[in-house]
């Protein structure tokens, strides 16, 4: 079997390479950066928004599965640049629907969602709850749900659909909420001098999970029969900001503070995100290996090796 993989050099990518090596697959994949630092990966540098290179990397590769992790995935970034997120997550995901269409009509393809896509809610959050998303990226993901069912419909594609929660691990950017604490914190640690912590709205409480698990989600997903089912991936627990900061900064030695920053907060921020996985429990047997809070030790202490390196 062999997984083509669009968004291979992304932080997921790593972790979704792993797990499908695990299980035997062979993997190609493709990114827009020149280069790639997974050897065992068939790697291919091209643009998701090139029609032509997308159909013509497909046709190559011939795959039994698809993959795309290739996206604009924080909700802030989205803002910040709302046209490209739409470029990237719907036309980029069409350019995949236009190419397995022609060229994969008998893969198995899987494309991620969010559950950015939700309405805002207070209690779990289920697959059957309304879609009504809040800010571009969760739009551009409705959208891309809705091209999907579409393409599924029009050319009988196998296309499997999830809407995972946040997730987080070792290789994610900075510039996402959790790291951004781990490296502040260890970055005080390493110097060894009290410091200050700059932080957005720390009230709202958010399902995390180790990116590890939502990995492991994507190919149960994959590899199970029914593509109708949408899947919400999550861990079923949300924490405060604040409880998860104050975890990492129990770590340190150093007196550290916290300091508020306006120009960290988003526009528009939902109170509490909590996903109900009882579906991908009971449909396909999967559970949460890993607690965030082990997750955020392995992040501290990974950015306190590199700073000390």
């Amino acid at each position: 079997m062999k997984a083509l993989i669009f968004g291979i050099g992304g932080f997921v990518g790593r972790y979704v390479t792993d797990e499908l090596i695990s299980r035997g697959y062979e993997v190609a994949g493709s990114d827009i950066m020149l280069s790639c630092d997974l050897p065992q990966v068939e790697y291919y540098n091209g643009d998701l928004l090139n029609a032509d290179f997308v159909a013509s990397l497909v046709e190559k590769v011939r795959p039994d599965a698809i993959i795309n992790l290739a996206a604009i995935s924080s909700v802030g970034a989205s803002w910040k640049i709302p046209q490209t997120t739409i470029q990237v997550n719907v036309v980029g995901a069409l350019n995949i629907l236009e190419a397995a269409g022609k060229y994969a009509r008998d893969a198995k393809i899987l494309f991620i969602g969010s559950s950015e896509e939700y309405c805002i809610k207070e209690g779990m959050i289920n697959e059957s709850d309304p879609l009504s998303a809040n800010n571009p990226y969760g739009i551009s993901k409705m959208a891309q749900e809705q091209f999907v069912e579409c393409y599924r419909s029009r050319y009988g594609l196998k296309i499997y659909y999830v809407r995972p929660f946040n997730h987080t691990g070792i290789g994610q950017r900075d510039s996402f909420v959790l790291p951004s604490f781990c490296k502040q914190a260890a970055d005080l640690e390493a110097a060894g001098v009290p410091g200050e912590i700059h932080v957005g709205n720390l009230s709202a409480k958010r399902d995390f999970s180790d990116v590890r698990d939502i990995a492991r989600a994507y190919c149960m997903i994959l590899e199970s029969e029914d593509d109708r089912i949408v899947y919400n991936v999550g861990s079923g627990k949300a924490y405060g900001l604040d409880e998860m900061l104050q975890y990492i900064v129990s770590l340190c030695t150093v007196e550290v503070k916290i300091v508020i920053d306006q120009d960290r907060f988003r526009p528009i921020d939902t109170p509490i995100v909590l996903c109900d996985n009882s579906l991908i429990r009971q449909k396909l047997g999967w559970e949460p290996e890993y607690s965030i809070f082990d997750t955020l030790k392995e992040m501290y202490e990974y950015y306190l090796k590199n700073e000390q390196a």
